[in-house]
């Protein structure tokens, strides 16, 4: 029996339609939804911790409840320090933590932070990172260290004081025999400046330094600083320092869980790192101007720290990755990569861009001043 003409034509005009619409549909995957159990290496009340949910808050609006990642905070799962073997083994699916926490495993590690970066601001850093080999280098040492992930860095962090001082410094015989918190390269930073250093996780900085077990610390900016609690504790910060002054975040993945993601969620990943870095940067300048000052009203006192410190760092800074390139190959393979990009781009750098202080200055130093 055959089928009549209108009818026939009236089949093959819904079945175009279906296929024309299935063609102009987007192509989505509908593969099952990931979960990816994230841990931070801070304190929950850490803006720092509050980064990484902005990060993974990106993701899972993107992704549509495709891809979900939650974050605990540093010590849920595991210590701060060994967030990289906990993610390389998939006791984690990822993190949210800085480079230089790995120092141990490779000194090469801390040079994504550590040090002056040859004159490279934070974004400049990263620019070497995604632009001038870095990203290649990092991959490369991870391989060295039998390390699978997969490794995002984002986030230009502001010049980091050099700490909080029960007693403020005035000049370099100061830091002799001073019991002072660091991590990375400039624990051995420091230590050639004479310091008596101890690398202590961010959460446990306070309490030390409360207790009298160290006598001055770093951590990183003035909403972290305040959030932990340096005020109750100590009085005296020393702004300005070259032990981190061009450090960035970093997101880690497990290689074999991120792998398995459709592209377009590896893409929305990809594209969420480059978001969250910007509004990162943004919401720093807005949230440490105001912890700024509040820790002002708290009766702390700032000080700069003094040229005569801050040449002494970069001697002891020069000592030292002399030392650690002469011990470990891949640590010259970086600083060559960092300093060939930094000559270039440092020269553009302090060619095009006009001084802003000095705009500063103009309208605001009377009242400075006064």
């Amino acid at each position: 029996m055959t089928e009549n003409k209108p009818n026939r034509r009236r089949s093959l005009l819904k079945g175009a339609a279906v296929a024309a619409g299935a063609m102009s549909a987007p192509m989505v995957s509908m593969a099952q939804t990931a979960s990816f159990r994230f841990q931070s290496t801070w304190p929950a009340k850490d803006i720092f911790h509050e980064y990484a949910n902005d990060f993974a808050k990106k993701v899972n609006d993107m992704a549509g409840g495709r891809l979900k990642i939650e974050v605990l905070p540093s010590g849920a799962v595991v210590p701060a320090f060994q967030l990289l073997e906990a993610v390389n083994k998939g006791t984690l699916d990822g993190g949210h933590g800085v480079v230089a926490y790995h120092y141990g495993k490779n000194s090469a590690l801390a040079l994504w932070g550590s040090g002056p970066a040859y004159g490279m601001d934070p974004n400049m850093v990263l620019a070497w990172h995604n632009y001038g080999g870095g990203k290649a280098l990092l991959e490369e040492i991870y391989k060295a260290i039998n390390m699978d992930v997969v490794s995002y860095l984002y986030g230009p962090m502001p010049t980091q004081p050099l700490g909080w001082f029960k007693k403020p410094v005035a000049k370099v015989e100061d830091m002799k025999g001073l019991k002072f918190r660091t991590v990375g390269l400039a624990v051995d930073v420091f230590t050639e400046m004479g310091a008596a250093v101890n690398p202590l996780p961010g959460g446990e900085i306070v309490p030390a330094l409360d207790r009298g077990l160290i006598d001055a610390a770093e951590f990183n900016n003035a909403s972290s600083d305040r959030a932990l609690g340096f005020q109750d504790v100590a009085k005296n910060c020393m702004l300005q320092s070259f032990h981190q002054s061009g450090e960035q975040f970093e997101i880690l993945f497990n290689k074999t869980k991120f792998n398995a993601l459709p592209q377009e969620l590896k893409s929305i990943v990809d594209y969420a790192v480059q978001a969250a870095s910007a509004d990162m940067s943004w919401k720093a300048i807005d949230r440490n101007t105001k912890d700024y000052e509040e820790l002002k009203k708290a009766g702390v006192k700032f000080y700069k720290t003094p040229d005569a410190i801050l040449r002494a760092q970069l001697a002891a800074w020069d000592k030292t990755i002399a030392k650690k390139a002469g011990e470990n190959p891949l640590f010259k393979k970086v600083l060559d990569s960092q300093k060939a990009f930094a000559q270039k781009a440092g020269q553009w750098q302090s060619d095009y861009m006009v001084d802003f202080k000095m705009a500063y200055n103009h309208y605001f130093g009377t009242q400075k001043k006064a």
